[in-house]
């Protein structure tokens, strides 16, 4: 079975990135360049820490940094744990005021995502790889706008 060539929702893609920014906007309403969120984002028996800071701030963009991590997280030390044993999400985002949206720049260390590639290719990315970064960000501001929980130990809690 030969699968057709993947096609670009341009809409669907600006409407994720018009989606996010608002989505942005609400977790950080002023944001100013240096501004830093920690919270924690607890959902059933796990909460890992959220950082949100603006790294750049100019007149028409910024950018946003976004990090989870699981704070005083054990080695994991049979199969059965692992499940409960999640690494760090590192995710940058660029926001465009003049447009109001806002779109994945960086995920877990990787950067330039086409709107396309050919698949197989060198670095074994999806056809869709950027629609997917892009909707993994929507389900994870979604989840800290739900969840988040600003305590006074995520404001003390060294990065």
């Amino acid at each position: 079975m030969k699968r057709g060539r993947y096609n670009i929702d341009l809409s669907a893609h600006l409407a994720e990135c018009d989606g996010n920014y608002l989505r942005l906007v609400r977790l950080l309403p002023g944001l100013r360049e240096g501004e830093r969120r920690e919270f924690f984002v607890t959902h059933g028996d796990v909460s890992p820490q959220v950082t949100v800071e603006v790294t750049e701030h100019g007149r028409y963009t910024a950018v946003v940094a976004l990090r989870q991590r699981f704070l005083g997280q054990r080695a994991v030390s049979a199969p059965a744990d692992a499940a409960h044993r999640v690494g760090e999400t590192r995710i940058k985002v660029r926001l465009y005021h003049d447009a109001r949206c806002a779109e994945v720049i960086e995920f877990q260390g990787q950067r330039l995502f086409a709107p396309e590639y050919r698949y197989p290719n060198a670095k074994m990315r999806q056809p869709d790889e950027k629609a997917q970064v892009n909707r993994f960000l929507r389900e994870f501001l979604n989840a800290c706008l739900a969840h988040g929980v600003a305590t006074e130990e995520a404001a003390l809690t060294e990065s």
